[in-house]
């Protein structure tokens, strides 16, 4: 059996637990709860699975060098005293992300450039060339997390942010996190056992992380490459063992409702349904949810209303008043979960939560709140059984004391950069990508964005090295079929589009080292 070594996966405060829970159905081992992270052990199919499989993860790390360090100096000496041609060459590019959190060392782009020194002094020495840097797409990505003098050099397997699953075509303004809508589903505890509506679903990220949830599907399916797909020793064949493994996968015999009263973000919606095959499991209509009714069939509600600081509505306060009488007389037996931020805007729902639940949104310090609607006094309610919370919630309760207590909701932050760490940022500091190069890199990488979009684009997927067998087909929307070489899922073929395998026909405390891992 292949040896375990040690992973880091690195999520948003508040949804450690749900990742740890993750990683554990994944067979992980050793999965302890750090800051913003959990770590765990695995082999190189368990890295793999982790990148491709993992809902609430932002990034998988690979230790490769723990050390103490008080002067950049010796961060230098440390990083001289690895083989860097394990894992690089002259032929390739690499980068450096540094998170520093340190009285000895002030400036977290120093110390990248400290250890950019050593690997290519290191290669100098051995062969007389170097290794050259590439910031927008390196061949090895590297981490340094320095807290105090405590270092961990690690290799990033993930590349570009997790959260960017591949499936969204267009945004709209101030879009929610994919991450963050996976792990507020998670906490809710639904898997796919009612109908699922968001009556606010802008770009419709939580009703698409809800399909992939209630199909269980992973949600790397959509992405076009991952950092470790460059290693020397990436195993192309496990991996498209991987990729192409749909065992795990679910029916869904409910459906998924979303609406808006912004037609463009309806219409944005549907665009991301589409390029992601679950037209079958989501319906996006243009609605106003004053004039939401109560459902048919048994449901469950998750939805981010506005909070008036990047999107602003003509009367905010209203708006939650209307939230609330909707919820009171149209949602009757039913569980409505609703992530806000003003405290103000919590008041005017008028009905009293039994989960409150600390998230953070981007800068934002919000509330996950469950609202459980019943008919009839509250009284009547517990005494015909009914649960206000379960082992669960009560346990997610209990791991609010990471939190301010009595906290104001406000804002913490003025940085408005978006980028993939400046979704949940550390309020102690933060992590800049180390930049070699001029000013001209952040335009060249736009318009690499913009022809990558323009290639693409029609094609409702990215072509993974125009191989593209594995996405799922727009030309086949709303079936819910996993596309290998356009024949619906019908067959499992591996990324060059040969057949392997039979038919199959588908529906469609912390207290280790890493405390305080923060971006």
């Amino acid at each position: 059996m292949e040896r375990e070594f040690e992973l880091i996966a690195k999520t948003f405060m508040g949804l450690e637990p749900v990742l740890a829970k993750e990683l554990t159905q994944l067979g992980a081992n050793n999965v302890q709860i750090g800051r913003r992270m959990v770590s765990f052990t695995g082999n190189k199919e368990m890295m793999y699975r982790a990148n491709m499989q993992l809902h609430t993860a932002i990034r998988i790390l690979k230790p490769i060098r723990h050390f103490k360090a008080n002067t950049a100096d010796e961060v230098y000496d440390e990083v001289m005293k690895i083989d860097w041609t394990e894992y690089l060459d002259n032929t390739r590019t690499f980068s450096v992300d540094s998170v520093v959190f340190s009285e000895e060392f002030r400036h977290s782009k120093f110390v990248a450039y400290k250890i950019k020194d050593a690997i290519v002094d290191q290669f100098r020495e051995k062969t007389g060339s170097r290794p050259n840097i590439s910031v927008t797409n390196p061949d090895i990505r590297l981490n340094i997390h320095i807290a105090e003098n405590n270092c961990t050099l690690s290799l990033d397997s993930s590349g570009e942010s997790l959260h960017r699953r591949g499936y969204r075509q267009e945004s709209v303004e101030a879009p929610l996190n994919e991450v963050l809508a996976a792990g507020m589903i998670l906490m809710t505890g639904w898997q796919g056992e009612t109908d699922f509506i968001d009556p606010m679903c802008g770009s419709g990220t939580l009703l698409i992380e809800a399909a992939l949830i209630a199909r269980n599907m992973a949600p790397g399916l959509f992405r076009k490459e991952f950092a470790f797909e460059k290693w020397n020793d990436y195993d192309a064949d496990l991996f498209d063992a991987i990729y192409n493994d749909d065992s795990q996968e679910r029916e869904f015999k409910h459906h998924i409702y979303g609406y808006d009263v912004d037609i463009k973000a309806v219409n944005t919606a549907i665009m991301n349904v589409k390029a992601a095959g679950l037209s079958a499991d989501i319906t996006v209509k243009e609605a106003d949810f004053k004039n939401f009714t109560q459902p048919a069939e048994k449901a469950i509600m998750v939805t981010n209303p506005p909070y008036g600081e990047r999107i602003s509505t003509p009367n905010l306060l209203e708006t939650y008043k209307m939230i609330g009488e909707r919820l009171k007389h149209q949602f009757l037996n039913n569980d409505a979960w609703i992530l806000s931020y003003r405290q103000e805007c919590f008041d005017q729902i008028g009905l009293k939560p039994s989960i409150k639940t600390p998230l953070y949104n981007g800068s934002l310090e919000c509330e996950l709140r469950k609202y459980q609607i019943f008919d009839g006094k509250f009284k009547d309610f517990r005494s015909e059984g009914g649960i206000v919370k379960t082992e669960e919630e009560k346990k997610q309760m209990a791991d609010r004391h990471r939190f301010k207590k009595n906290r104001e909701f406000k804002k913490r932050l003025e940085e408005t950069e978006e980028n993939e760490l400046g979704d949940i940022r550390s309020f102690k500091f933060h992590t800049r990508e180390l930049s070699f190069m001029n000013k001209d890199n952040d335009k060249r990488e736009r318009n690499t964005r913009k022809k990558d979009r323009e290639e693409y684009g029609d094609k409702g997927y990215r072509d993974r090295d125009n191989r593209g067998k594995g996405y799922r087909d727009r030309d086949n929307k709303g079936k819910g079929y996993r596309n290998r070489d356009n024949r619906g899922g019908h067959e499992h073929f591996d990324r060059s589009g040969k057949r392997f395998g039979k038919d199959t026909t588908r529906r469609g405390n912390s207290n280790n080292r890493f405390d305080n891992y923060d971006d």
